[in-house]
């Protein structure tokens, strides 16, 4: 077996160890860090845990100066564990490789940090072990803008299907528009018939499906209303004030703690969505607003002559 075959299937330290710089690193490691989670981009991996490992290994400064046996000035492995437990907890992830790029890159943010090797493994996904490895180096991380700032804040309108047929569509969101907030559209569930299933999961698919055609209905009505479904759309969107229409599908499907209502309680999940964005307000249009854990506030329908 050649020394590049072995290496490949060798744990993670024996690469950092072999690929040294002449620089002289100090390593710490994990291996073996088991985890339940629901990760995965197929259908069978929804709704349903599996075991993932995690082996990982930074290369680290060398403290100058004693260290005094004092815990605050090494990098902890505490701190890679966290970095794990993040990340895991922001979303849900379809794929290995972006859970590994996103542990590198906070295990990375760490002041002594140089080099990190993870390797991630599906354990339960057949006969073998299934995963993924990589080597993140300091320079080779990106410095996001604005990293550690906090990111913009919307208001988020609920806009009930009355509001959609009033005729006043446009006034009310010129009227919105008007506060210099950036702006994220919801809507209500459709009035009418809508399929149905026995099995709860298929009917949640075909009830946030539902409400994304009404999202689909809201911008075909209004020119300046982009559909959006995921978050880093919706960032940008605001950044560059730009209106969205919450597709609502991912980010519900995706959450670690997902909403606890059904996509047809539409305004109970709007609220969800606005805690999520970190809203300034909730504001609904021809619907009562809900008590919620944020501010409220409702705009009432000019009556039809």
């Amino acid at each position: 077996m050649t020394s590049d075959v072995r290496l490949a299937f060798d744990h993670p330290e024996a690469r950092s160890v072999a690929t040294a710089q002449t620089d002289l690193l100090d390593r710490i490691s994990l291996r073996g860090h088991l985890v339940d989670v629901e990760i995965g981009a197929f259908q069978l991996e929804r709704d349903t845990t599996q075991r993932i490992s995690f082996d990982v290994v930074v290369e680290v400064s060398p403290l100058t100066g004693a260290i005094d046996d004092d815990v605050d000035r090494i990098l902890s492995y505490d701190r890679v564990t966290e970095a794990i437990a993040h990340e895991l907890a922001a979303e849900r992830l379809n794929l290995l490789e972006t859970l590994a790029e996103r542990v590198a890159e906070r295990i990375l943010s760490e002041p002594q940090a140089q080099r990190v090797f993870v390797r991630i493994q599906k354990l339960d996904r057949g006969p073998g072990a299934l995963g993924v490895e990589i080597v993140r180096a300091r320079k080779e991380v990106p410095v996001c803008e604005g990293q550690g700032e906090v990111g913009p804040r919307p208001v988020v309108a609920y806009l009930g299907n009355a509001a959609l047929a009033s005729g006043q569509l446009g006034r009310l969101i010129d009227d919105l528009v008007a506060t210099g907030q950036p702006l994220i559209l919801c809507v209500e569930y459709p009035t009418g018939h809508t399929p149905h299933s026995d099995s709860p999961a298929v009917q949640r698919r075909i009830d946030l499906l539902a409400l994304e055609q009404m999202a689909w209905v809201l911008a075909g009505l209004d020119g300046r209303c982009s559909v959006v479904g995921t978050r880093t759309e919706l960032d940008w969107a605001m950044k560059n004030g730009k209106i969205s229409v919450w597709a609502p599908s991912k980010l519900v499907l995706d959450a670690v703690e997902g909403p606890d209502v059904a996509p047809r309680e539409s305004l109970a999940l709007a609220a969800w969505f606005a805690m999520q964005m970190n809203a300034v307000e909730l504001v609904t249009l021809g619907v009562t607003p809900p008590k919620a854990a944020l501010p409220v506030r409702e705009i009432l329908l000019e009556p039809s002559l």
